[in-house]
């Protein structure tokens, strides 16, 4: 036995991950006679900024994965990272300003050169940014540009001053802050006409082209068709009338800014009216905004705005107010609604077919309520802003010939299709990190081209992510696949929760409760972390992280371990004969039925994704049933001289323990491949091994009854010992009187003196007396000890009354629901059955107790 003394997961878990590499075990063979699984893993961020999420998500796909490949199934999970535009660039711009380098000093191609992908480590792992993507993204975006999906326009986008991109309404979090309404008033050049309005971003006013009321309310009416001036500017602006103002908000009267503003924009365009956008691209009023404003930071600005009006008479008043401010999602910086040239999708005529597909079925969302923000975002979609003003990242493929024409092509044209000219220059801009994420099923396999694997694999079967990117990447695979492939992605999507931290918080920078996962894996081993996290884990849930169930879970790695040390340590040169034709003792037939019904479990569980269920269902098979009662009962057989029982027991021991790791395998890989590969009988891996399934031979139900009861006594004479402080090394002697359903226990005399440290064991005769005894009580049989001096007469006599009231509450409560006609009527018959059974021996139990007391009080 190669197995060291202690768990250590730092001796074996890289070696072995090398030994699986090396092998090829990870690499499915393609088998055009068995139907494949696959899963397209959700791209971490080549940033590298890993976090306890991506150890949840991750834990979660292998582990589906490896049952899949256990099962026979050809499985192929993609591997890959994403290149992250804004966050990448951000990183990389920081890293030179360290060395006092400014990107716009080094050009384009050098500051690209500063960022590798990193190096491969599996057959099949793809990068975002790699060639073949590259590929799939140019003529993806040719494709769309072709069809007339993509343009080019001047919209109102989300802007980030910080990043200096545009941003989707996807990568913009909203938080509730406290701000203002500041009310001021507009006058016309002769001061006979005045008007009151409120905004939340007086900065802003320096871009007004107008200023809108409702068409019904009557306090504006003799006001429409009037001008007044925008100070500072002198920009005559006139009053306008549109439906898009509430009369019954604020002032009634709206300033209108289609610069900077969306509602604004669209009401600007309803009205033809110029659009003047007074901000620069880091949030800096231009020189639009007067030599007042010019160069200022826009909330400098705003405070700057606010005393000029004092000053000029046209303040009104300042009112607190409570309103949704939008952030950029990578670096918090409040995002600036703002006109700027950009590239668009046409989103509608896309999403029809892609909100059908959810609906009718094809694709599925465990559980259902999430499908609920799928259509709400699918159903309302706007728009999608793909170009972003950075270097890192797909580069357009659109050139501009200086004959005025736009050239998209796959590659970069040698010259301009309308006039030959070799003067082409390429747009600046690149797409959104999305636009290749939203490819990823596909281009993974190989597409735009024909490929064996793309021909196999693809559709996927299943999606694995978290609630929180269902917009942001789930809805644009969707429509993407439908619209390149004509196929669905994947059939199911399955959504888990976030990690949160103890309290329940969501991790974050600013509270500094973020959990690298790579720290615990170095001190607890990747199985500790992998089971901690998946085990009951439920999908409609966020999850709280909590550094005392890692260690918890470290302790059940030990168990595992040491149990599985003893075992291996018996099978030494033992020969093993076959279970099935064995004559098994009770505890051979219980522990084989209980493993059995674990298979069952697991299989039914795997088969809705709830990987939570069947963690905790081997989690406590293997920690109570195996290492605390199985290996316990085997060892009187191995210790003792039947040599044809010992070797039954270790035939059942081995086929046990193979069974359990193999269930465990998928959730952890590591202790499950160091045991496995110990065993006598043991396949070149347990990776390819086949996943236990549910075996009618093995399904002993009166066995299981009978060690049950069995179990029942040990722990009641245990209990007892705990309670009367009578040392476990004492042998005490006992007589037992079995109940009519007990009889059977006479069979497990031997585990009982071995486990209880019982002595000799009498059976009670037929309405015998006990005196100077203590008395104990379960379903299977009534338990006497003879303590002599060691029993306080009256403490017993406390100890059964106080567990005859406990019996008494029992007895109530179950005789109360039987009388509740709402729950005989309605219950299913087998859970009344059930009842009535539960309260006869409680009634049983009661009896004994009275008759108990009664004894010790004569």
């Amino acid at each position: 036995m190669n197995l060291d003394k202690s768990y250590s997961p730092q001796n074996f878990e890289d070696d072995i991950y090398k030994w699986w590499t090396q092998n090829g075990f990870f690499t499915p063979k393609i088998d055009k006679s068995k139907k494949p699984f696959t899963i397209v893993i959700p791209p971490p961020n080549i940033t590298g900024q890993l976090h306890i999420g991506h150890a949840l998500d991750n834990a979660m796909q292998d582990c589906i994965i490896r049952y899949q490949r256990m099962k026979g199934v050809p499985a192929l999970w993609v591997p890959g990272t994403d290149h992250a535009s804004i966050a990448t660039e951000v990183k990389i711009v920081e890293k030179l300003k360290k060395q006092g380098i400014d990107k716009n000093n080094i050009g384009r191609e050098e500051f690209l050169s500063t960022h590798g992908s990193g190096k491969k480590n599996w057959t099949r792992e793809a990068f975002t940014l790699d060639e073949a993507r590259s590929k799939s993204v140019r003529h993806a975006f040719k494709t769309l540009y072709d069809q007339g999906y993509i343009y080019q326009g001047d919209r109102i986008t989300n802007w980030c001053p910080v990043c200096k991109t545009a941003l989707s309404d996807a990568e913009v979090e909203h938080q509730e802050k406290s701000s203002h309404f500041w009310h001021f008033k507009y006058l016309s050049a002769d001061k006979k006409t005045e008007i009151t309005f409120a905004t939340t971003r007086p900065e802003t006013m320096l871009g007004d082209t107008a200023v809108a009321v409702n068409p019904e309310d009557k306090r504006y009416k003799k006001l429409i068709g009037r001008t007044v001036l925008v100070p500072f500017v002198n920009r005559e602006i006139p009053i306008i009338a549109d439906d898009y103002v509430d009369k019954n908000f604020g002032t009634g009267a709206v300033k209108i800014t289609p610069a900077h503003d969306p509602n604004d924009f669209e009401v600007g365009a309803r009205h033809s009216l110029p659009v003047i956008r007074v901000m620069n691209d880091d949030g800096t009023m231009n020189q639009i905004a007067g030599s007042l404003f010019e160069n200022l930071d826009r909330f400098e600005a705003r405070k700057k705005i606010i005393a000029e009006m004092e000053k000029l008479g046209q303040f009104v008043k300042t009112v607190d107010h409570t309103h949704s401010v939008g952030e950029c999602y990578r670096c918090s910086t409040v995002i600036e609604p703002i006109v700027s040239r950009q590239w668009f999708v046409k989103m509608k005529p896309l999403a029809v077919a892609a909100i059908e597909k959810v609906k009718n079925g094809e694709i599925k969302f465990v559980h259902k309520r999430f499908e609920k923000i799928y259509f709400n975002w699918m159903e309302n979609i706007k728009d999608w802003c793909i170009s972003r003003q950075l270097w890192w990242g797909h580069r357009i493929p659109v050139w501009y010939c200086d004959c005025g024409k736009q050239i998209c092509a796959e590659e970069k044209p040698l010259k301009c299709p309308h006039c030959s000219g070799t003067s082409l220059r390429q747009d600046e801009d690149v797409l959104d990190t999305w636009f290749s994420s939203a490819l990823w099923p596909f281009s993974t396999l190989g597409w735009p081209d024909k490929t064996a694997d793309m021909d196999y694999f693809f559709p996927t079967n299943l999606l694995v992510t978290s609630y929180d990117i269902i917009f942001f990447w789930v809805a644009r695979m969707i429509f993407s696949s439908l619209h390149f492939t004509g196929k669905p992605p994947f059939s199911e999507v399955l959504i888990h929760g976030l990690v949160r931290d103890s309290q329940g918080r969501k991790m974050s920078k600013s509270l500094n409760n973020g959990v690298d996962p790579l720290e615990f894996i170095e001190k607890y081993g990747a199985d500790t972390l992998r089971f901690s996290l998946l085990n009951g884990v439920a999908l409609d849930n966020d999850i709280r992280f909590s550094a005392d169930k890692v260690e918890n879970t470290r302790n059940f790695m030990n168990k595992i371990w040491n149990a599985s040390r003893f075992v291996l340590m018996n099978l030494e040169g033992k020969k093993l004969t076959d279970i099935f034709s064995a004559q098994l003792s009770v505890a051979d037939k219980w522990i084989l039925s209980k493993v059995n019904t674990v298979a069952k479990e697991a299989e039914k569980a795997f088969a809705k994704h709830e990987l939570g269920t069947a963690a905790g269902s081997l989690y406590d098979f293997m920690w109570n049933e195996f290492c605390d009662w199985y290996v316990e009962f085997s060892k009187p057989v191995l210790y003792g001289t039947d040599e044809k029982a010992r070797t039954v027991t270790l035939s059942v021991l081995n086929f046990v323990l193979q069974a359990v790791l193999k269930m465990l395998h998928p959730f952890i890989p590591f202790i499950t491949e160091a045991v496995y590969r110990e065993l006598p009988d043991a396949q070149k891996t347990i990776m390819l091994a086949a996943y236990p399934q549910f075996d009618k031979r093995l399904k002993f139900t009166k066995e299981e009854k009978q060690l049950e009861q069995i179990k029942e006594i040990i722990k009641l004479i245990r209990n007892a010992r705990t309670e009367m402080n009578v040392p476990i090394s004492k042998r005490i002697n006992i007589t037992l009187r079995p109940s009519e359903s007990g009889k059977s226990v006479k069979d497990g005399i031997l585990y009982i003196q071995k486990l209880a440290n019982v002595g000799q064991i009498d059976f009670a005769k037929e309405n015998q007396v006990f005196d100077g005894v203590v008395s104990l009580v379960c379903g299977a049989a009534e338990v006497f000890i003879p303590l002599g001096e060691l029993v306080d007469k009256e403490a017993e006599t406390a100890r059964l009354n106080k567990e005859l009231e406990v019996t008494e509450s029992e007895i109530k409560r179950a005789q109360d629901r039987l009388d509740n006609k709402g729950f005989t009527d309605k219950a299913p018959p087998e859970l009344v059955k059930k009842e009535k059974e539960k309260l006869d021996a409680l009634i049983e139990i009661r009896k004994k107790l009275v008759g108990r007391i009664a004894q010790l009080q004569e």
